[in-house]
C-alpha cells in the first residue's frame, strides 16, 4: 500500500532530538473480525465503536546516532518499568517496517507507555498500543520529512501501520466509529486499512456508553493472535465470514436509523457467535468466566424487566461491555452499583464511551 521512498537522514544534516507523544484509544467492534490471511488481512469486514477512557498513552524519543548500523537502537518501558515481551514484540514491529522506514536505524529510539486499563485481558489493548505507536511513527515522519501534512493522508497511513502491528489497532485512529474491511456498504472501504464511519451513525450512538465489568484481569490462556490462527481449520469459518458480512449491513441500517433494539439484537449475537467459535476451534478453549455468564443473565432479565436498552457486548476475553445511549446512564450507573458490582474484580468496572479519537498530547 505505501512503498515509500527510502527515507533515510542527512548525516551531514542531522535532527534534533525531539519527543512525540500520543494517546490512543481502544475500540470494540461491534461487528467481529475473526480470522486473517495475509500479512494481518482480514477474513471479513468489521465496525468497531471507538473508545475514550480506554486508552493507551505513548512517548517516542528520539535523537541521532553517530554510530548507526543495522539494528535499531530501541529502549522500551511499559509503566516505567522494563518489560522484555513487550519490547521484543515492539522492536520486531519496527524492525518488520524498515524496508519502508530504513531512518529508524539511524536514530536511538526510546518508548514510554502505559495503558488506562488491564492489558492482555480482552479489551483489546493491542489496539489502543500498536495505534498510538503508529500514530508516533507518523509524527516521526512528518517532523523529519514533511511528508505527511494532509490530515486524511496521515489518519490513512497511521491505520495502515497500526494494522501491520495489530488488525483490530487500524480502526482506533478514527472518532466514534470505524470500519474496517472492503465492503461494497461502506464506499472507499479497505482491507488495508480502516475508514472513519462516524457520519453513518444516528446521533444516539455518538453519545453510546460501554461500562466495561472487569470479571478477571488475568492475562488470556489464548492470545488474540492465537485465536485466529485457529479459524483455518474451524469447520464454520467460512459460513462465519458469510454471516458477518451480512450482519454488518444491518448494523449499518441500525445505526443509520437510531434503531436501539436491531443494533443491540447484533452487537450481543456478534459476541456470542465469537465465542462459540472459539469453542469450536481445535483445539478449542474458553475464555468466559462464571462471572461473565452471571451477567449476561442478569442484563437479559433487568432489560425484560425495564424495557431499558441496555445490551452486552465481548471481545476475546471475559470482561463485559455494557452498552446503553446516554440519556439513562443514570439509572445503569446505580444498578451496576447494586446488583453487578459483585461479580467484578473487586467491584471494579471502567466507565467508558464513544469516544472522539486519539489525541496528540
Amino acid at each position: 500500500m505505501y512503498e515509500n521512498p527510502r527515507l533515510l537522514l542527512d548525516s551531514s544534516n542531522p535532527p534534533e532530538p525531539g519527543q512525540i507523544v500520543w494517546r490512543s484509544p481502544s475500540n470494540l467492534a461491534i461487528i467481529k473480525y475473526w480470522g486473517k490471511h495475509g500479512v494481518q488481512l482480514p477474513r471479513n469486514p468489521s465496525l468497531s465503536f471507538t473508545l475514550s477512557a480506554s486508552c493507551t498513552d505513548t512517548a517516542l524519543a528520539y535523537e541521532f546516532r553517530e554510530d548507526a548500523d543495522n539494528r535499531i537502537d530501541l529502549t522500551f518501558l511499559f509503566h516505567g518499568e522494563e518489560n522484555d515481551a513487550f519490547k521484543a514484540k515492539t522492536l520486531a514491529y519496527l524492525e518488520s517496517l524498515l524496508p519502508q522506514f530504513p531512518f529508524l536505524k539511524q536514530l536511538k529510539l526510546k518508548i514510554q507507555t502505559g495503558n488506562s486499563f488491564p492489558h492482555s485481558a480482552g479489551i483489546a489493548s493491542s489496539a489502543s498500543a500498536m495505534s498510538a505507536l503508529a500514530l508516533c511513527l507518523c509524527s516521526l515522519e512528518d517532523a523529519l520529512f514533511g511528508t505527511l501534512p494532509d490530515p486524511e493522508g496521515f489518519d490513512r497511513k497511521a491505520s495502515w501501520l497500526a494494522r501491520l502491528g495489530s488488525g483490530s489497532a487500524c480502526r482506533s485512529i478514527f472518532p466514534h466509529a470505524a470500519v474496517w474491511g472492503v465492503t461494497s456498504s461502506v464506499p472507499g472501504s479497505s482491507d488495508e486499512y480502516a475508514v472513519p464511519a462516524g457520519e453513518l451513525m444516528h446521533p444516539t450512538f455518538k453519545d453510546f456508553h460501554d461500562d466495561i465489568l472487569i470479571v478477571s484481569t488475568r492475562e488470556k490462556s489464548v492470545s488474540s493472535r492465537a485465536g485466529h490462527a485457529l479459524m483455518e481449520g474451524n469447520p464454520y469459518a467460512e459460513p462465519r465470514y458469510i454471516q458477518a458480512k451480512t450482519r454488518l449491513e444491518q448494523l449499518l441500517g441500525a445505526l443509520r436509523r437510531g434503531d436501539l433494539e436491531e443494533f443491540g439484537k447484533i452487537a450481543e449475537d456478534e459476541a456470542l457467535t465469537l465465542h462459540a467459535l472459539m469453542m469450536c476451534s481445535n483445539p478449542s478453549y474458553m475464555l468466559l468466566e462464571p462471572g461473565t455468564v452471571a451477567l449476561i443473565q442478569k442484563i437479559r432479565a433487568w432489560r425484560a424487566d425495564t424495557k431499558h436498552p441496555v445490551y452486552f457486548s465481548l471481545d476475546a476475553g471475559p470482561n463485559i461491555h455494557l452498552l446503553y445511549p446516554g440519556d439513562i446512564v443514570a439509572e445503569v450507573r446505580g444498578w451496576i452499583e447494586e446488583d453487578l458490582k459483585e461479580h467484578c474484580v473487586d467491584g471494579w468496572f471502567i466507565q467508558d464511551w464513544v469516544g472522539e479519537g486519539p489525541e496528540e498530547m
